[in-house]
């Protein structure tokens, strides 16, 4: 691996890290915010909705984006470095402009799905320029990232799932383009803007599942499976059906209106048919192993972020279906999958530095990181699910929350008890990660 990529690898996983530690202060907000009493006396309540908007867009949006970044950097080669450069520079501007637009004077908070926006010219340049880097960046990967066997060989089949991914980032982006041009002007701002990112939205959520599912099959490899006497033609199955469910998105753009019913709901349902079937077919070969392989000492901080991120992912996928009307059940939901994502790129994370030439992370401290984190999302997501059972109401906080019987108190309780141990996971997860930065290895950097 040349210097130069090695920067650029370096480059996105500085800018992931940093998206974080901006998301993590947020989130101590959002976890005081909605907690009962805490919520009366926390000094920062009236910025809620605008916290939320900003948290959203840097722990998942480009906190995401920018670990597709490291993924396909790594695997990229030396072509098209400069191009890479230019992806780098143009999302870190856009994020830079995200998180200071609050500071800068933006505000007006939309909580639509996916991409919530702050509807103010600052904050929309700067998500503008964001997507943009994006859009270079995934381009750039499916022009660089070759694939050649990928029946034959599991880091073959890794590089097919790497192309696709970047193949469905490009439609995502396009999809959002597209849908500028077709929605109706006259619209009301929140369902503007709803509809305007519903559909890349969604399809981006098969780029996000597809890269766990490789991180997923990395942070196995490296626990010490050796997934090299399997048939690479199972993997490469797994990573083109999912890809296959991402065409759905470009079949409802070419048969519905972006501002209808159907539009909406043929999407919630490519969601929900189009995503798990390879996810559980790999996590069941992923955890039978596993349990045949203990892994070794050095790894063992590897393996409790990769079992995490099976169960907490799995666990939002399961409290999907218990989803009714609109109340805090859904973001259960999605926070699951959510970690459960964050968690394989965290692991992902301590298999790298080293890698990259930085210094290796204390196993035993980043297993205690990962189950804590874990268990306090867990926590957190049980917390939302239970409370959504009595209709407890999303995106609002304080007394819009109409906490008004014992048992609405006590799961809503359960949700920040949950919350705060995941805050506290999160920071030392950055913290533990920010000091190897800081610190040189005793390898050359080398992927």
């Amino acid at each position: 691996m040349s210097v130069s990529r090695v920067s650029l690898v370096r480059g996105w996983l500085y800018l992931g890290i940093t998206s974080l530690v901006l998301a993590g202060l947020l989130s101590i907000i959002l976890v005081f915010s909605r907690t009962p009493y805490i919520q009366n006396i926390f000094p920062l309540i009236k910025d809620f909705r605008v916290a939320l908007v900003v948290h959203v867009d840097l722990s998942v949006l480009i906190w995401f984006v920018a670990f597709a970044g490291v993924l396909w950097s790594v695997y990229g080669g030396e072509r098209l470095l400069r191009v890479g450069v230019v992806s780098l520079i143009v999302s870190a501007l856009g994020t830079l402009i995200v998180a200071l637009s609050p500071f800068l004077g933006a505000s007006h908070p939309l909580i639509n799905n996916y991409v919530p926006v702050l509807n103010d010219r600052v904050f929309l340049v700067g998500i503008a320029l964001f997507l943009l880097g994006f859009f270079i960046l995934s381009l750039r990967s499916l022009i660089v990232i070759r694939v050649e066997g990928a029946f034959k060989s599991l880091d073959a089949a890794l590089h097919l799932g790497l192309r696709l991914a970047a193949i469905i980032g490009l439609m995502s982006i396009l999809e959002i383009v597209y849908t500028y041009f077709k929605i109706p002007v006259n619209l009301a701002e929140t369902r503007y803007y709803e509809i305007l990112f519903w559909g890349g939205g969604h399809t981006l959520q098969f780029m996000h599942t597809l890269l766990m599912l490789i991180a997923w099959v990395l942070l196995a490899v490296e626990s010490g499976i050796d997934f090299h006497k399997s048939s690479p033609w199972l993997f490469a199955s797994l990573f083109l059906a999912l890809f296959a469910g991402s065409l759905g998105g470009p079949y409802i753009f070419a048969t519905t209106s972006v501002e209808t019913v159907e539009f909406r709901q043929a999407f919630t349902e490519l969601m929900e048919w189009g995503v798990g079937y390879s996810v559980v077919v790999l996590a069941l070969i992923i955890v039978y192993n596993l349990i045949k392989n203990n892994g070794g000492t050095d790894s063992k901080h590897i393996r409790a972020a990769l079992i995490n991120s099976i169960f907490l992912f799995g666990a939002g996928g399961i409290i999907g279906y218990l989803i009714s009307g609109v109340n805090v059940t859904i973001p259960a939901h999605y926070h699951g999958a959510i970690v459960g994502v964050t968690l394989a790129y965290m692991g992902l994370v301590y298999m790298y530095l080293p890698r990259l030439g930085f210094s290796r992370v204390p196993a035993k401290l980043g297993v205690l990181q990962a189950y804590l984190y874990g268990t306090g999302q867990f926590i957190h997501i049980t917390g939302l699910a239970w409370a959504g059972g009595y209709n407890v109401q999303r995106k609002v906080t304080g007394v819009e929350q109409g906490l008004d019987t014992i048992k609405k108190i006590a799961s809503m309780s359960l949700m920040g008890i949950g919350g705060v141990l995941a805050v506290v996971s999160g920071f030392l997860f950055l913290y533990v990660t920010i000091k190897a930065l800081g610190n040189k290895g005793t390898g050359v950097a080398i992927i």
